[in-house]
């Protein structure tokens, strides 16, 4: 179909999926970056490769009943989301929190086409999950959770077809209740789960991949103006698994991480997290129902309640704790702070007003497809072990890892070179989006 203008063609996605906002949100912006792309080729245009890649291959939905501990029978929603196969097999987390709904996760899915494509690995993009919340249960409720689940679940996954791995609300525990289900059904031990523990096929280096990548991406970013990330501040969102290892490279790196936080506020320590203080938090956020603000009491700092730590002076911002954490008035805070430097450890946290204003003031601004794709590129480091039954060392893990974050920032400048100045928000989709597209039209209409 010929779209009169990109405002035609977002009208079209907006009717048809108007109650998906984030969806939305994730469309208008990869939108916004390939338009003039898919317009100066006949190729994508007679292949309708607009209607095509914004729509999912297939999305499964389905009722996963369990029992708690207690006798009663609770019921769930499952979801996976298998947005596009072009390059590979379907690969993205399994998100467990009250808030997934379709859009949500087909939002997710979306983004994880053009995260997948820029590693140069061979991964479709998917997504998936339920609106089951882990907090509160017990290991045995869980479990059984994770067991309907994957009974489900199994029909449609497999590792030459779909390969999930963790997301918030699942870890290591899940990802073993899963596989341990998956492998009794199908009486089969393959790498059809990542996240998995290091004994029974997970990688090294994976818990902190998603948070080691941020920072490496972060230090490419500063190499194109002659800078380095020792002696730098920066603020960090978040304390979980992507927050404590993106501080932890920080630390390692020379630079001073001042900022964590959750859903109650955050800390500001202006001596900045050391290793010892850091271990603290890994240890307090063992306990899902543990908060920052005792970190705040430990180490006698301040403790912010109930707002984000976008207003404290920094030269990079890390936001690591969710979608749209991040808005315009925050954007404006930390320019106005003198930060040039912000990089999406969690998925879309920043809204499109924020993104708008950091390109505005060409800052080094790296979207989450880009800058978080250290997880689901280990995820396939993980996958290529499985296949080969011979694991590798950290440190081979981790030099892997590195080259990956280097090769995306390459494929970001190649797209979004300006010549003031490096967009890397274009450069991302439009990186992203080619590899994916060509491979599209090679397969024909499928």
């Amino acid at each position: 179909m010929n779209y009169k203008s990109k405002q035609d063609f977002l009208d079209n996605v907006h009717s048809k999926f108007s109650n998906e906002k984030e969806f939305l949100q994730a469309v208008e912006e990869v939108i916004g970056s390939i338009w003039d792309t898919v317009q100066q080729s006949q190729d994508y245009l007679d292949g309708n490769i607009l209607d095509r890649i914004i729509t999912p291959e297939r999305v499964i939905i389905f009722r996963v009943p369990w029992l708690d501990d207690n006798g009663s029978v609770h019921v769930n929603l499952g979801y996976r989301i298998q947005f596009n196969s072009a390059i590979g097999p379907y690969k993205g987390g399994l998100r467990f929190h009250p808030t997934v709904n379709l859009g949500v996760l087909k939002f997710l899915a979306f983004e994880q086409i053009f995260k997948n494509s820029l590693t140069g690995l061979n991964l479709g993009g998917g997504k998936g999950g339920s609106d089951f919340d882990p907090k509160g249960k017990s290991d045995n409720e869980i479990m059984k959770f994770c067991q309907s689940f994957m009974t489900e679940l199994s029909r449609h996954i497999g590792h030459n077809t779909d390969v999930p791995a963790g997301d918030i609300g699942v870890g290591g525990r899940e990802i073993g209740f899963m596989f341990g289900q998956y492998k009794r059904i199908r009486n089969e031990f393959t790498g059809v789960l990542t996240g998995k523990k290091t004994d029974w096929g997970g990688s090294l280096i994976r818990p902190e991949a998603t948070g080691y990548g941020t920072v490496y991406f972060v230090e490419e970013m500063l190499k194109t103006r002659n800078e380095s990330i020792s002696g730098k501040v920066a603020t960090i969102s978040g304390s979980g698994n992507v927050a404590q290892f993106a501080c932890e490279k920080l630390i390692q790196l020379g630079a001073k991480p001042v900022t964590l936080s959750d859903s109650s506020g955050y800390i500001y320590d202006p001596e900045g997290i050391t290793s010892e203080k850091l271990e603290f938090v890994k240890k307090l956020k063992e306990n899902s129902s543990a908060r920052i603000s005792e970190y705040a009491k430990k180490y006698n700092v301040d403790f912010i309640e109930g707002k984000t730590p976008w207003e404290v002076k920094c030269d990079i911002a890390l936001p690591c704790a969710t979608q749209n954490e991040l808005n315009e008035d925050d954007a404006k805070a930390l320019t106005e702070n003198g930060c040039f430097v912000v990089a999406e450890g969690a998925n879309m946290p920043s809204t499109t007003e924020a993104v708008e204003h950091f390109i505005e003031e060409k800052i080094l601004f790296g979207p989450g497809k880009a800058a978080n794709a250290g997880g689901v590129a280990v995820s396939g480091i993980e996958m290529s072990q499985n296949s080969t039954r011979m694991p590798l060392s950290s440190e081979e893990v981790d030099n892997l890892l590195k080259g990956i974050m280097t090769r995306i920032h390459t494929t970001c400048v190649q797209y979004g070179d300006k010549g003031d100045f490096i967009n890397y928000v274009d450069g991302a989709n439009i990186g992203g989006f080619v590899r994916v597209a060509d491979s599209m039209i090679d397969q024909g209409i499928v």
